[in-house]
């Protein structure tokens, strides 16, 4: 049964909260997987997990950014053309099955074409969803409804995280069944209200539509804006993408743990100094902030540009990043989480504000899409890059591999080309085993090996180093992009 749209709650219609609702149960769904799954892909002693390489996850995700990501480019106008609704529907469907396949899948190949699956299904989500929104919102309290939009997307995101936490320590599998049932749950929500008008062209082709969605993307300032974007959401995600493994390996939370007076259990696991936090757990402190602070932060820079807002943001992220990267300790390594939370505040819902409000009538959704293709380009670079600095540089059972032949009788005599993949032939313990075997050989716990190859290695510098540069870069060169827009801006009033 349908609600009548004249249903209002701070200003906003009934369809609006339907439309947070839908994008809070997706965002459930998606980050109580994406919040462990770089875990259960690549860490080399996680037992049920693939045991693949920091080169395997780094191209599993740069492609899952690619299909999440650029293809709204060009889902975005089908959305506008078709109706939105019958693409949510068709969204949701991929969404479960990709979740369910990759419940199944072991293989690096099976696995990767369920990853995709996934991906397809969120890029006609995205656009789809927010086309609606923003027909749903006006310049008088857009900044305001992205920010609540923000907050609600948030919500999922903390929770997710939480109760992700247990599921994988009963079963892996049960964990992506549950995320297909959160999503699952959209099907009801969408039953509620009608479909959005687009104010597009109903009549216009699937190519069409894709001449169209090419043609308006080339305009200087936007592909400018694209690019900077891009260089900024490459650092972003490698906090949510790459931490999980840096946490894993190398972050010390065993005080956080004592300190805390009640911790569930199936929050906990078993680490070299005792008892650690799980990853997620840590992490889910970005969008627990979010979630606390998003709507006064929102009521607060509502008078503010978008485009300063937004390198404000940046500044503090990159700065957040540094923190959180070069440390091995759990509370400075939630210190650089709360400002990394602080910029992505000022960001995130302001690129969205950004391009709703530029976007001309009956191109929402097209526009909209365009706001995901930084998200592919820094996702798919990023991704790439981080696999090949984690996989060199920071992953804990490689440099253990490393230490073995550098620095013990393993490796006397022997030549090393530099590939990653060689290094368990050459010192007869492959990346599952590695860490064992050098504590074996050493006469050490895990707790001062560990320390032994941060110090010797030092992962943090060799990793989050070229990663903050980029994000610091993108601050500096969208600072140049305010002005120079600004000057178009007067000389064409």
């Amino acid at each position: 049964m349908h609600r009548d749209r004249s249903f209002s709650l701070l200003g906003f219609s009934f369809p609006y909260w339907m439309l947070c609702t839908i994008e809070m149960f997706e965002r459930l769904a998606y980050f109580a997987l994406r919040s462990v799954v770089a875990v259960y892909i690549m860490q080399a002693d996680e037992p049920g997990g693939l045991h693949l390489t920091a080169a395997h996850k780094g191209s599993i995700y740069a492609w899952w950014f690619v299909f999440q990501s650029i293809l709204p480019m060009f889902t975005g106008g089908i959305a506008d053309r078709y109706g939105y609704k019958k693409v949510l529907f068709g969204a949701i469907t991929a969404n479960i099955a990709g979740y369910v396949l990759m419940g199944y899948m072991r293989s690096y190949e099976g696995f990767f074409f369920a990853v995709m699956l996934l991906a397809t299904g969120t890029a006609f989500f995205k656009p789809a969803l927010q086309g609606s929104l923003a027909q749903s919102v006006d310049e008088n309290n857009s900044s305001m409804g992205w920010g609540i939009f923000y907050w609600v997307v948030n919500v999922g995101a903390v929770i997710g995280p939480l109760i992700a936490a247990p599921i994988r320590g009963y079963s892996w599998q049960w964990l992506f069944f549950a995320s297909a049932a959160v999503t699952s749950l959209n099907y009801l929500v969408l039953l509620t209200f009608k479909d959005i008008p687009s104010g597009a062209n109903k009549t216009e082709t699937a190519w069409e539509v894709l001449h169209k969605t090419l043609r308006n993307i080339v305009e200087p300032r936007l592909i400018a804006w694209l690019l900077i974007m891009s260089c900024f959401w490459l650092m972003m995600y490698q906090l949510w993408d790459l931490h999980p493994n840096f946490i894993t390996d190398w972050i010390d939370s065993s005080a956080i743990a004592n300190n805390l007076l009640w911790i569930p259990a199936g929050w906990l696991e078993r680490g070299p100094n005792g008892d650690q936090l799980k990853q997620e757990i840590l992490l889910a402190e970005n969008a627990a902030l979010i979630v606390l602070l998003m709507i006064p932060i929102s009521w607060l820079v509502r008078r503010m540009r978008t485009l300063e807002a937004m390198t404000w943001g940046m500044v503090m992220a990159v700065g957040g990043v540094i923190v959180a990267g070069m440390t091995g300790n759990g509370w400075i390594f939630l210190a650089g989480v709360l400002f990394f939370s602080l910029g992505e505040m000022l960001t995130g819902p302001k690129k969205q504000e950004y391009l709703g409000l530029i976007a001309p009538p009956g191109k929402k959704g097209l526009y909209l899409g365009y706001v995901n293709i930084p998200v592919g380009i820094g996702g798919f670079a990023g991704s790439k890059l981080a696999g090949y600095l984690y996989g060199h540089f920071g992953d804990k059972s490689v440099l253990a591999q490393k230490y073995l032949l550098q620095h013990t009788s393993a490796g006397e005599g022997k030549h090393w080309n530099g590939d990653p993949n060689a290094l368990g032939d050459l010192v007869g313990a492959d990346r599952t085993e590695a860490m064992v075997t050098l504590q074996q050989t050493l006469g050490l716990d895990a707790s001062e090996t560990t320390r032994l190859l941060w110090e010797t290695y030092n992962p943090q510098w060799w990793v989050w180093t070229p990663i903050a540069a980029i994000g610091a870069l993108a601050a500096v060169a969208l600072l140049i992009y305010g002005h120079m827009a600004k000057r178009w801006t007067d000389m064409n009033a």
